[in-house]
C-alpha cells in the first residue's frame, strides 16, 4: 500500500495483484472445506480424520512450495547457475558421439580405474546438490506442518477415532488442495 500526500490509501498494480491472489486461494480452500463439510453429515469420525489429513498435507504442501520458492529466488538473485551443457549441442548429439575426445584403445584401459573416477565425480556431484538444496528441505516452513501432521496422527490414534481410509484420502486431496492453493499464490502470472 503507498500512501499519498493526504493519507489516502492507494493501491498500487502489484499490492492489486497480491491481494487478488490471496483471495483467489482463500477460496479455493472455501470450496475444499464446503465439500468437506458434507462428510459430517454422514459420520463425525470420518469427517475428523479426512479434515485432519486434509489440513496437514495441506500446510506440508504449502511450506514445500514456499521454501522451494525462496530458495529458487535466492538463486536468482544470486546468478548462481548450474552447469549447463550446450543445449543446440544436446539436440544434434544427445549420446555426444561425435564429441572431441580421443578415442582409447579398450585394451589399455582399466575398467575398475575408470569405474572409481567415474563414481568419485558422481558423488561430488550428489553431495554438492544435497547441500545446495539443504536450506529447502530442512527449513522450518516445510518440518514444522510434518511436525503438526504427525501430531494429529498420534492425537487420532490416541483418542481411538483413527480410521486409515478417511486419513489416506484426506492426504491425497490435500496434496491436491495445496498444490492449487500454492500455484495462485507463489507461482506469478505471466
Amino acid at each position: 500500500m503507498m500512501m499519498t500526500m493526504t493519507e489516502t490509501p492507494v493501491i498500487s498494480d502489484k499490492d492489486y495483484s497480491v491481494i487478488t491472489r490471496f483471495k483467489k486461494a482463500f477460496l479455493i480452500v472455501i470450496l475444499f472445506q464446503a465439500a468437506i463439510l458434507v462428510l459430517l453429515l454422514y459420520s463425525f469420525h470420518i469427517f475428523i480424520n479426512f479434515e485432519t489429513a486434509f489440513f496437514t498435507s495441506m500446510l506440508v504442501m504449502l511450506g514445500s512450495m514456499y521454501s522451494y520458492r525462496k530458495l529458487v529466488m535466492k538463486r536468482v538473485a544470486s546468478d548462481e547457475r548450474p552447469y549447463q551443457d550446450d543445449l543446440i549441442d544436446k539436440i544434434d548429439d544427445p549420446y555426444d558421439l561425435y564429441g572431441e575426445e580421443e578415442i582409447i584403445d579398450l585394451e589399455e584401459v582399466d575398467i575398475k580405474s575408470v569405474i572409481k573416477d567415474e563414481k568419485k565425480r558422481l558423488k561430488a556431484k550428489t553431495v554438492k546438490n544435497t547441500a545446495s538444496g539443504a536450506p529447502a528441505m530442512v527449513s522450518l516452513f516445510r518440518l514444522g506442518p510434518y511436525a503438526i501432521m504427525v501430531l494429529g496422527f498420534i492425537a487420532l490414534n490416541n483418542n481411538h477415532i483413527l480410521m486409515l481410509w478417511p486419513y489416506m484420502l484426506g492426504l491425497g486431496f490435500g496434496v491436491a488442495g495445496g498444490l492449487l492453493t500454492g500455484k495462485v499464490i507463489f507461482v506469478p502470472e505471466a
